[in-house]
């Protein structure tokens, strides 16, 4: 005889066994799924250099404890900055192998990065200089000097050196090529001279004097294309400093200190100069430029501030200088047909025309200012 009461009683029973095995399932897959993202979340950097695979875009700086470590690309390096801030390389070379990066860190951690050569940056230049709580190292100079002293003079004889157009490439005044990043002075850019040995064998005043020029080139868009200066940027030397470059000898930007310092020292062979900008980001129009700092590679380049007919194998420091500059105040490097430009991304041999804007270079900055 059937129980029919046993098998009522017995249908729930099974609903239930049912049931809780696909809790049970459920249970099982949302737990794979957390650990998942909590694994995804994870991060060993167990290496003292890193790569930006060891620390991909959309990783948290914070919960890899990644700032103040070194993150290298193609020969170039940043160290991780406090979230909130982006860092920026750019090396110039002599066979234009060398190039850069950009590091941004959001306010939540979050790392991005700007791998590209052409324009990618926030179209909008509508923003403000935000203040920088930030105070220079005691003992920095707080005032102007106002001293003044001529270039000095380079070994050699010989004219000046005439400098002309590379024929095979658009002229100067007819290459209208350039490419910005997200970088923008708002307000001053105040910077200083460090000491030690400078470029071209000048004394820590002849140096200023030389660089002074090369910064003037950019913001005064110093060009012979008839362009008249239409650009805001604006600077001020704040005098010499004991203070170094934020860059290291492995073509590193190590951490910021708040001074925009100009210097010479030891890069990588090959290297030229390296210039390293720290930013804040700013969304919806250029980042704001905290600091930006220059290395010229004395120790495998000879520079000279007056090349002349007999200049053999020496690099014009005003011309680096003004490319470097131009990458202070947001440009970015040209390669290809642009060789005629100041912010094409190789240096020359005893070449002075970089020390003059093309006409990319003139509307790239007011583009931007």
């Amino acid at each position: 005889m059937i129980d029919i009461g046993s098998g009522l009683a017995s249908r729930p029973v099974g609903r239930s066994i049912a049931a809780f095995a696909l809790v049970a399932s459920l249970s099982v897959v949302a737990g794979s799924a957390d650990t998942a993202t909590a694994a995804a979340d994870v991060c060993e950097l167990t290496k003292e250099e890193l790569t930006i695979t060891d620390l991909p875009a959309g990783r948290s700086v914070i919960k890899c404890d990644a700032v103040g470590r070194v993150v290298t690309y193609e020969g170039t390096g940043v160290t991780v900055p406090e979230p909130g801030t982006a860092v920026t390389v750019d090396a110039l070379s002599v066979d234009g192998e060398s190039h850069g990066f950009t590091m941004e860190v959001d306010s939540n951690g979050i790392v991005s990065y700007d791998l590209s050569e052409a324009d990618s940056a926030d179209a909008s230049t509508v923003g403000s200089d935000i203040t920088d709580n930030a105070t220079p190292p005691e003992g920095a100079p707080s005032e102007e000097s106002d001293s003044v002293d001529a270039d000095a003079s380079d070994t050699g004889t010989g004219a000046e050196l005439a400098e002309y157009d590379v024929t095979s490439s658009p002229s100067a005044c007819n290459d209208g090529t350039y490419s910005t990043a997200d970088r923008k002075e708002y307000g001053t850019y105040e910077w200083y001279v460090g000491d030690g040995g400078m470029p071209a064998g000048l004394s820590q005043e002849n140096a200023k004097w030389a660089f002074w020029d090369a910064i003037d080139n950019i913001t005064e868009s110093y060009n012979n294309c008839g362009y008249s200066d239409q650009v805001g940027a604006e600077m001020n030397y704040r005098g010499p400093t004991a203070r170094e470059a934020n860059i290291n000898s492995s073509n590193s930007c190590t951490s910021r200190d708040s001074m925009s310092t100009w210097d010479a020292g030891n890069l990588k062979d090959r290297t030229v100069a390296l210039t390293c900008s720290w930013t804040w980001p700013m969304p919806g129009v250029k980042n704001d430029l905290r600091e930006a700092d220059v290395r010229f590679n004395t120790t495998e380049n000879d520079f000279t501030n007056k090349p002349t007919s007999s200049c053999v194998g020496k690099i014009d420091l005003r011309s680096v200088a003004t490319h470097e500059a131009g990458h202070v105040f947001g440009l970015k490097d040209l390669y290809g047909s642009d060789e005629n430009l100041t912010m094409y991304g190789e240096s020359f041999f005893c070449s002075t025309k970089a020390r003059t804007l093309g006409k990319g270079d003139v509307l790239g900055l007011r583009s931007i200012y």
